[in-house]
């Protein structure tokens, strides 16, 4: 496979799907010599023309689909370091710098390991990422307690893996294709807030997670 030159630097992708709202706090926070991706996965209410307004390059990405949206944004990025976080404000993008420099030859991905303000996590998502960490752990081996909500990694060693899964499996896709790759992964604790607008698509509801759910097993 043949990976084009990279530029320094660190390009923070953010899939998005109506987070107009949250959008401007999101950006904001985001360190200043970070280049910022939005990647707007059919939204109704603005999220391009907000994004835009706040300085992000905007890719739409028609396939619906967490996976898909991150692939996108991961094919349009050229530097050499890509962070994933969700652009719903319940992660700061100010604790980026702290992944980032965890970053080394030994150490592929670092993960944000989530420390759950009150009210930010509700108990049926929260039980279900113990149980998918734990079978991480035990099948393959995954030094996780988090399918990591924020991420940051090389992008060679990404693009190498090829595509993962375009839905709500993508984050357990890419860490089981981690530890096929023999990747080194380390974790951090990073807050976690009630996002600020709106509804999580996944963990808002018990219908959600269980569609959620349904992706991940779907892994294999």
């Amino acid at each position: 496979m043949t990976i084009e030159a990279e530029l320094p630097g660190v390009t923070v992708v953010l899939p998005c799907r109506n987070e107009a709202g949250a959008l401007p706090g999101v950006l904001a926070a985001m360190p200043s010599d970070y280049r910022v991706i939005v990647v707007d996965n059919g939204s109704t209410d603005g999220t391009a023309d907000v994004a835009h307004a706040g300085g992000a390059t905007v890719i739409v990405e028609s396939t619906p689909g967490y996976g898909s949206a991150v692939q996108a944004g991961v094919d349009a990025c050229k530097t050499e370091i890509v962070a994933v976080l969700d652009g719903d404000g319940s992660m700061d993008p100010a604790e980026l710098p702290r992944l980032v420099a965890e970053l080394t030859e030994e150490v592929h991905l670092v993960a944000g390991r989530r420390r759950p303000a009150p009210g930010a996590w509700p108990w049926h998502a929260r039980l279900g990422n113990w149980v998918l960490a734990q079978w991480l752990r035990r099948r393959y081996g995954v030094p996780v307690s988090d399918l990591a909500a924020m991420r940051v990694l090389r992008r060679q060693a990404l693009v190498a893996l090829g595509p993962l899964h375009p839905r709500s499996g993508y984050p357990l896709a890419l860490l089981v294709g981690a530890a096929h790759a023999g990747w080194g992964i380390r974790e951090l604790d990073v807050v976690y807030r009630p996002r600020t607008h709106g509804v999580s698509k996944v963990s808002g509801s018990v219908i959600g997670t269980v569609r959620a759910a349904r992706d991940f097993w779907s892994v294999r």
